[in-house]
């Protein structure tokens, strides 16, 4: 420890100096013994932990041509550490902990959510089917659906979702600068679509579940889902229960996707195109890449990827 201070602050007083004040105060040390110590090899754990220092700095602190770190740069300690054995670095997890700790590198935080719908007391609603049960045993069982405002240069945008329950997948998603019905129907429409073109198109028998805005709640919105064989559900209650896992990955998108110093973003979000660029570079990560702990931290396409490996052969999962 004390040849690591002198080493810390030779360049301001001198080795020579140091070791005097030092030894003057009952700390006796000479410069040959702090020479010695710096001439001597690092230890196995010294080495190891530069090694692992780099490869974290490489996701904290590189940035490339747009001032944007890798993705990963998000994670706290537990998915850096299994996204660090994804790519064959056999790390202790305290380690990563201890190294991250150290030098005050840590995840994002997600914020309080505004919430942007607004019920319509008025409106008949459809049943809840759901009833705060969103696990499920299937892909394309539960879409769960809500939007949210993103705060633009110098207005607003809105960025609505549908959350396939099974893995959390981001299935549809639209931008817009209005929160009209049609906004929504069209990140419904984006769902149904992927799927068809995935080769499991929708069976009539998937739910679709949202909360009681009024965008939902519209005679066309409820027709949009009639046409693409969707079943409508509306939480009950009318809080943020009803509507947990929505709400949760809205969460991540505000604070993965659309804070500042995000890395999906090139700069400030001044238009639509701005909004949409950072949001589909999101999602597709978000699906293909981020890990998430209650999949047994795997991301969502390859959770997906092994229910159909396991259920099918060739063949398009019949959705019962």
């Amino acid at each position: 420890m004390i040849c690591r201070f002198i080493a810390e602050h030779r360049d301001q007083f001198g080795v020579v100096p140091i070791c005097r004040v030092l030894t003057e105060h009952g700390c006796t040390i000479a410069p040959r013994t702090f020479y010695a110590w710096l001439a001597r090899p690092l230890s196995k754990r010294a080495l190891w932990d530069a090694t692992i220092t780099a490869v974290l700095a490489s996701y904290y602190v590189e940035r490339d041509e747009h001032g944007r770190r890798k993705p990963e740069s998000l994670y706290g300690s537990l998915k850096m550490w299994a996204h660090l054995q994804r790519q064959g670095i056999e790390v202790a997890r305290c380690t990563v902990e201890r190294l991250m700790r150290v030098n005050e590198w840590r995840g994002t935080t997600r914020t309080k959510r505004v919430r942007t719908t607004v019920p319509e007391p008025s409106a008949p609603r459809p049943p809840d089917l759901v009833d705060r049960n969103f696990r499920v045993d299937r892909p394309d069982a539960l879409y769960v659906a809500d939007f949210t405002y993103v705060r633009m240069v110098p207005c607003f945008a809105y960025t609505a979702f549908v959350i396939d329950a099974f893995a959390g997948t981001i299935v549809g998603w639209e931008v817009s600068t209005s929160k009209e019905t049609a906004f929504v129907e069209r990140a419904v429409n984006h769902a149904c679509m992927l799927r068809s073109m995935q080769g499991n198109p929708l069976r009539e028998r998937t739910i679709h579940h949202s909360d009681a805005g009024s965008q939902y709640t519209a005679l066309r919105f409820g027709e949009t889902l009639f046409l693409q064989g969707l079943r409508p559900s509306i939480g009950s209650v009318g809080d943020a229960y009803d509507n947990a896992l929505a709400e949760t990955t809205i969460g991540l998108y505000k604070a993965e996707c659309i804070a500042d110093d995000s890395p999906f973003r090139k700069g400030p979000l001044r238009t639509i195109g701005d909004v949409e660029e950072a949001t589909s570079a999101w999602v597709h990560w978000y699906n293909t890449g981020r890990l998430m702990h209650r999949l047994g931290r795997i991301p969502p396409a390859e959770y997906e990827a092994k229910y159909y490996a396991e259920h099918r052969a060739d063949q398009p999962v019949a959705h019962k």
